[in-house]
């Protein structure tokens, strides 16, 4: 039985009117940015460690190779487990979504 969230997730990515998707496939356990997709790894505790390393080499973005871009990356990784960054995440899209369309 296929859940809701599935098949609205299914149709997001399948719908080309959509443009880029950014989020996770929670049943593939993959990272979608935009036309690419990344596996995750099938633990939790390996994802949530990924996750926390994207974060804190994110914040030391100002070294070589380590980059700023790490944070919002592993943000995203992480709120395939924990509640509260989904909840941010999807606070920011629905913001994100308001700002983007036009004026009526």
């Amino acid at each position: 039985m296929t859940d809701r969230n599935d098949i609205l997730f299914e149709r997001r990515v399948k719908s080309p009117e959509n443009g880029k998707i950014f989020g996770i496939d929670h049943a593939n356990h993959q990272l979608i940015l935009g036309s690419v997709r990344l596996p995750l790894p099938q633990s939790r505790l390996w994802r949530m460690t990924l996750g926390f390393m994207l974060v804190l080499g994110g914040f030391l973005g100002f070294l070589p190779v380590l980059g700023f871009w790490m944070v919002p990356l592993g943000l995203l990784v992480l709120s395939h487990d924990l509640a509260i960054v989904r909840r941010w995440r999807r606070r920011l899209s629905v913001w994100w979504t308001k700002k983007r369309r036009p004026a009526e």
